[in-house]
């Protein structure tokens, strides 16, 4: 879908989740045909004409002006993360080059990095939420089914976003599911207006909705998240039930990645199996050795 059309569907979208009652309208007597806002409603509130805004949705306005979008999101009632997609949105190209992207590698400052916390457990994600490294500990909290080195080769690393819908095991360590899962579809949709010049991006967002029904059924929904900290509990199958918190470190010169620093929440069994996992890489660390000389 172009980036006009992703647009139209966006305000159309808020449009219906806003109503005269949220912004003290006096709606005019009668049965209204609509739950949120009218076209002219929202045009009269961002202070433009009901012909320009139906351009606009309609994907006929190729550069409204900041002063425009603005107001639209004001009006909109739009958090931050919704008034960047909406200017994601409409400064994307109406066709954009479909070029296949540089193929992601980690800076080797941050392998250091990575390397530096053996005690945490710490993910770096790319654009498409592939994974470009991870430390021992983050390995074994997220993803110890899947081979270590699996994100040293661009054609065998690890999806997060593949493994959270269409991995039963990755499913399983989620306890609640499906707040994540939704989190994590929202944080796609917010890169897919910024990046719709991504053919890799949209073939994962289009297998994902192929394979799974609950992904289709969560992107059409059409909400946008940004996802920097948070929380989850893990079902993990080695130490049991750990509550984490999570925080990302974005990277300047490296915009698109995002390092994924995980510490254990405020219960002190969430500490305590975060010892008992690194006591397990610990004691495994010698028979993997010991396999590699024999």
């Amino acid at each position: 879908m172009g980036g006009s059309g992703e647009l139209g569907e966006f305000l159309r979208r808020r449009r219906a989740a806003v109503t005269p009652a949220d912004l003290d309208l006096r709606a005019p007597a009668g049965r209204r045909r609509v739950i949120g806002l009218r076209r002219e409603e929202l045009a009269g509130l961002a202070g433009i004409s009901v012909a320009y805004y139906t351009r606009l949705e309609q994907g006929h306005v190729a550069n409204a002006s900041d002063q425009v979008l603005g107001a639209l999101a004001r009006a909109l009632l739009l958090d931050d993360t919704q008034r960047a997609h909406l200017f994601d949105l409409a400064r994307r190209p109406r066709r954009p080059a479909r070029r296949r992207p540089r193929v992601e590698r980690a800076h080797p400052r941050t392998l250091e990095l990575l390397s530096a916390l053996d005690h945490l457990p710490a993910v770096l994600l790319g654009r498409r939420n592939d994974v470009l490294a991870w430390n021992r500990m983050g390995h074994a909290l997220l993803a110890g089914h899947v081979p270590f080195d699996a994100p040293d080769d661009p054609t065998t690393r690890p999806s997060m976003s593949r493994m959270l819908f269409l991995d039963a095991r990755t499913r399983e360590l989620e306890r609640d599911w499906e707040h994540y899962a939704r989190t994590h579809v929202g944080y796609l949709r917010l890169i897919s207006g910024r990046h719709g010049d991504d053919p890799a991006l949209a073939e994962l967002i289009g297998e994902l909705a192929m394979k799974s029904p609950e992904f289709a059924a969560m992107w059409a929904g059409g909400d946008v998240r940004e996802c920097t900290f948070g929380s989850r509990t893990l079902n993990h199958p080695d130490v049991g039930p750990v509550e984490v918190t999570y925080q990302v470190w974005l990277q300047p010169d490296q915009p698109d990645h995002r390092l994924e620093i995980y510490t254990p929440g405020p219960d002190p069994a969430a500490a305590a199996a975060f010892a008992a996992l690194e006591r397990g890489l610990v004691h495994a660390a010698p028979s993997r050795a010991s396999a590699d000389t024999d």
